[in-house]
């Protein structure tokens, strides 16, 4: 089942009781090895290029604490977005993984392969796409994320990208650990020597998000053994739970979703946000579907943007002008309503 446009990210909810199953494929172990890099943002050249480090582990929620780091000030200015593809394996899974950040340039225009970086340090953020769905499909998503002052690693999963074969749906469960193994090889890239984002990242500031199963996905990276405790912030689009309540140290989340989404229900995501006793903020897309506002330039779509944007902004710079936006930034008469502890 696809939706319309560029992005594919149904989830036929039915199923997800199966998602913590293993598929053939490796489970969710915290071996990682980075195979290459090459760039360019098409995944068709297939190119890898120098070997980029050893292998690194999945933090336990007992590594670290989620409390926020302090304050820096966030960019003010809309950056030109250069990317670069890289190449990780996981147990044997490949990850192909886009890298989207803020570039040297006029801004505008669509994501440069291989631009030079902007001067300055920049927090991560990973993003999670759908079922069927690709980084490349959530481009026009992760390049407003970069354009903002944001570096963002956007994995395809191995079994439910849109050009898996074979498709498992089931697989998701090994995702978490998935999305995890890429940011700790993208932080790498911060003190390797030739890397194009060596003394660009700010290793301290990490916050994940994701549409429709990379929403699951997230909520996983919070909850149970799957728990990231780098992260200092989550946005779940479209999502619900992996099983089980959010759990570790309390980390600001923002939920967003459509009351009629027939694909993910609205409930789905309520419930998780209801049961949550973090600093929790919902954005509810009145009549919205399962696109979660994301694609598109309507009133509604603009304060799913503006929210987003504002979140990572309070959760990674510390910004308590932009935490004081939220409620404005999510509110469109008729079309979308915030409620929250933020």
């Amino acid at each position: 089942m696809r939706m319309r446009g560029a992005v594919a990210g149904c989830l036929l909810v039915v199923a997800l009781a199966g998602c913590g199953g293993k598929t053939g494929a490796a489970g969710p172990q915290s071996d990682v090895a980075a195979t290459g890099v090459a760039e360019s943002a098409d995944a068709s050249t297939g190119a890898d290029a120098a070997a980029l480090g050893a292998a690194g582990a999945t933090p336990s929620a007992s590594a670290s604490k989620s409390a926020a780091p302090p304050a820096v000030k966030a960019p003010t200015q809309t950056f030109a977005v250069g990317v670069s593809q890289f190449t990780f394996t996981r147990a044997g899974r490949t990850l192909r993984t886009l890298v989207l950040y803020p570039a040297t340039g006029s801004a505008g225009g669509s994501p440069k392969s291989g631009a030079a970086v902007a001067a300055g340090r920049f927090p991560l953020v990973l993003w999670s796409h759908g079922l069927h769905g690709s980084p490349e499909g959530y481009q026009g998503v992760t390049a407003k994320i970069a354009a903002a002052g944001f570096v963002v690693a956007a994995p395809a999963y191995p079994f439910t990208n849109d050009k898996a074969n074979p498709f498992n749906q089931s697989d998701m469960g090994n995702q978490p650990a998935d999305a995890s193994a890429v940011i700790t090889e993208v932080l790498k890239l911060d003190t390797k020597a030739g890397a194009p984002l060596a003394g660009h990242i700010e290793t301290g500031r990490v916050a994940a998000g994701g549409h429709s199963a990379g929403g699951y996905t997230t909520a996983g990276m919070l909850s149970g053994s799957g728990r990231d405790s780098r992260l200092k912030g989550g946005v779940i689009v479209s999502g619900g739970s992996m099983g089980g309540k959010l759990s570790g140290a309390a980390t600001p989340v923002l939920f967003v979703h459509g009351d009629a989404d027939a694909t993910v229900p609205y409930s789905s995501g309520r419930s998780l946000y209801d049961a949550c006793t973090w600093p929790k903020a919902f954005l509810t897309l009145l009549n919205g579907d399962h696109g979660g506002g994301l694609f598109g330039s309507a009133p509604a779509n603009q304060a799913v943007s503006r929210t987003m944007l504002d979140f990572l902004r309070y959760t990674l710079y510390g910004d308590g002008a932009a935490k004081g936006r939220l409620r404005t930034d999510a509110t469109v008469s008729g079309a979308a309503k915030y409620d929250g502890t933020l």
